[in-house]
């Protein structure tokens, strides 16, 4: 049995999250209280779930069925990526469910208020969508006055490799970069290297901070390369690029810092570089 706050009120009030973008976007709406269950990606994302009495189920990728009946939500949400699977296991399961997938920061921005609208805080939702997007104006305006915009590859993973999402792409070009390649599409090592990028970043999703800079530049005969020449190879936390919420504040600002040559949290630089032709 379904338990709302009081009769008439239909707002959900046991929610669970099948993606770190949902429950960090639950926690700056105000109503972390209502999760009754999250991933173990969320409870690394978002340490606050870490002080709740959460319940760790599997995300959107692994869902099943059983685990989220025992939970008896009002409400399940789930974000990209999606296994078709996963999703069959979720609609089986009966209860509410909202599917987001979003592409581009207006669909990010979209998901925060369709959220909002569900939770009842509507305004809460629209202060954080303005503040994500004054931050971005803001980093934009200050990237207008570089003379140069350099050429800036972005990937999601590694085997195979694959472009940054579309909304990578977006923050790329508002932190002063040029993106290259098609955003979310896969990419041969070869053409890479061709692109002859100025920048590369690596940000795999579930890796973390983990991805092995120099191992891959190796592999991938990447030596050559502009960026790597420069040493300007980086590794940008996972969820501060994949996950499509408002910790990708953090991914601007780490974005920003990695083409102004400056330091900043979440962004770390390949350990060993070749020396720059004279």
């Amino acid at each position: 049995m379904h338990v709302f706050s009081q009769p008439g009120d239909f707002t959900p009030q046991r929610v669970v999250s099948l993606q770190p973008s949902v429950t960090t976007t639950l926690e700056r709406l105000g109503v972390l209280e209502r999760l009754v269950a999250c991933t173990k990606w969320c409870a690394d994302v978002c340490p606050a779930v870490k002080g709740l009495d959460v319940i760790i189920v599997d995300d959107s990728w692994t869902a099943k069925a059983e685990q989220i009946l025992a939970l008896n939500p009002d409400l399940v949400i789930a974000s990209v990526p999606y296994q078709v699977e996963a999703v069959a296991e979720i609609l089986k399961s009966g209860a509410k469910f909202l599917g987001l997938a979003p592409h581009s920061l207006r669909d990010i921005y979209a998901d925060i208020a369709a959220v909002a609208g569900l939770m009842n805080e509507t305004n809460r939702g629209q202060y954080l969508i303005r503040e994500m997007q004054m931050e971005i104006e803001r980093v934009r305006s200050r990237s207008r006055l570089a003379a140069h915009r350099p050429r800036v590859y972005s990937e999601e993973w590694g085997k195979p490799l694959i472009h940054s999402q579309p909304w990578v792409a977006e923050m790329v070009e508002a932190a002063g970069g040029t993106f290259v390649g098609q955003p979310g599409k896969q990419v041969d090592a070869d053409v890479v290297r061709e692109l002859d990028p100025e920048i590369m970043i690596a940000a795999w999703c579930g890796a973390g901070d983990r991805v092995p800079l120099e191992k891959i530049v190796a592999q991938r005969r990447w030596e050559s390369v502009s960026a790597v020449r420069a040493g300007k190879v980086y590794c940008i936390n996972d969820e501060f690029l994949n996950t499509p919420g408002p910790t990708l504040l953090n991914g601007l600002h780490a974005l920003a810092a990695a083409i102004r040559d400056e330091e900043a949290p979440g962004l770390r630089r390949i350990r060993t570089a070749l020396p720059v032709n004279p």
